[in-house]
């Protein structure tokens, strides 16, 4: 059984690095975008579409599909991949970033956070042994620590608090993981990310890594089992709301840090110029909500930058969104079409805008592997930003 990540030979600590993902669900490659389908779909898309757009893993939330259908009724339709007809793989966020986004809604304690549903009001305890318990049930391929995610601005002091936090429920849902890996049959288990959390102090993000390495380290010394408690590292904590100069600062300052056996992942970063620059110091995984959220909200991304289809100048513009681009939206229909649809609220408009979006993505993490397969990316890097800068005003937002 080959390792559950492999990074090609001859990939440096500090730079773009290519490698592969192995899971019962499929191999990734990396670096990878993973469309976001919070309740088991990415919105307006269905899994076919997915599949001929190149999607080769897509995200789901333990929180939200805890809450509905509930993970008791999802195991008992055969797992997340059967309920959703999705065979390829599957990772699950924890409900963590929920104790940001919902902070109004949640109480944090020692042992976990307390939920008010956002759907009626009803109260739920996570754990990170229940999150773990919910991601299993699910059947993910990757599954998330519960973690708290710091917020910004916040003092180095408070910081720490948080990640002491998350440092001690990740001891405790990689407990989890080990006692029920046990009965594991298969050659690919489910693997179990840790979260690196300590906001802008890059001391902090250091003693992170490190002790998570630690815990992972002395899970070691159970001799019944040959694989580490934790298949891979995320970089928790960024896109809060920090200038962007802190995110590739922490980004860049955390990624070497991270062994180079273990995908490094950055949670929740996702605008096109964050995957060109993050890729550069060594991620290796990506998500994010904005192609889509975007995309039903009329911002379409291209290779000369972002246009806002709802603007009168597109009214009677025969043109696709980008002349460069081969989507099923780009062969097909023009701005004046797709404005017209956005404008008079068509459901038509969210599908056609998200499908280009989640193209555009996903082509730009392929011409990504394939310069740092050439090792040629400094080259693309450059291309990237010159084709966005020199790019007609007229075409441009």
């Amino acid at each position: 059984m080959p390792p559950f990540f492999t990074p090609n030979p001859g990939a440096t600590p500090t730079g773009p690095r290519l490698g592969t993902l192995h899971t019962s669900h499929g191999e990734i490659q990396t670096p990878v975008f993973m469309p976001v389908g919070t309740a088991a779909t990415v919105k307006a898309m269905t899994v076919d579409e997915m599949e001929a757009l190149g999607a080769e893993i897509i995200l789901g939330n333990t929180y939200h599909l805890m809450l509905r259908p509930g993970e008791k009724t999802i195991q008992k339709l055969g797992g997340l991949h059967k309920f959703m007809a999705w065979e390829r793989p599957i990772l699950t966020d924890s409900g963590g970033y929920q104790v940001f986004s919902l902070a109004q809604r949640r109480k944090l304690k020692a042992d976990g956070v307390e939920f008010q549903s956002h759907i009626d009001g009803t109260s739920y305890f996570l754990t990170p042994e229940r999150a773990i318990e919910i991601q299993e049930a699910l059947g993910s391929d990757i599954m998330m620590v519960l973690d708290e995610c710091t917020p910004y601005p916040v003092s180095e002091s408070e910081a720490r608090k948080s990640m002491e936090l998350t440092l001690d429920w990740a001891k405790r849902s990689m407990t989890a993981v080990l006692r029920s890996r046990g009965s594991f049959v298969g050659d690919h288990p489910s693997q179990l990310f840790g979260i690196i959390q300590g906001s802008i102090y890059q001391n902090l993000r250091k003693e992170c890594v490190e002790r998570l390495l630690d815990l992972n380290d002395t899970k070691n010394v159970n001799e019944k089992r040959t694989t580490s408690a934790i298949g891979g590292l995320a970089i928790g904590g960024l896109s809060v709301g920090e200038p962007k100069e802190e995110l590739y600062a922490m980004a860049a300052h955390t990624a070497p840090l991270i062994p180079a056996q273990f995908p490094r992942y950055a949670m929740g970063i996702g605008l096109p110029e964050d995957l060109v620059e993050l890729v550069g110091y060594g991620i290796d995984m990506f998500d994010c909500v904005v192609p889509t959220r975007n995309a039903r909200n009329g911002q379409l991304f291209t290779t000369f930058g972002e246009i806002q289809i709802r603007h009168s100048r597109y009214a009677e513009d025969p043109r696709p969104i980008d002349e460069n681009c081969a989507c099923p939206t780009c062969k097909k229909y023009s701005r004046a079409y797709l404005r017209h649809l956005y404008m008079a609220k068509e459901i038509l408009s969210s599908r056609l805008n998200t499908m280009h979006n989640l193209f555009y993505y996903l082509s730009l993490m392929s011409q990504i592997r394939e310069a740092i397969r050439k090792d040629q990316y400094e080259e693309f890097r450059r291309d990237f930003y010159r084709n966005r800068i020199s790019a007609d005003d007229a075409t441009r937002e």
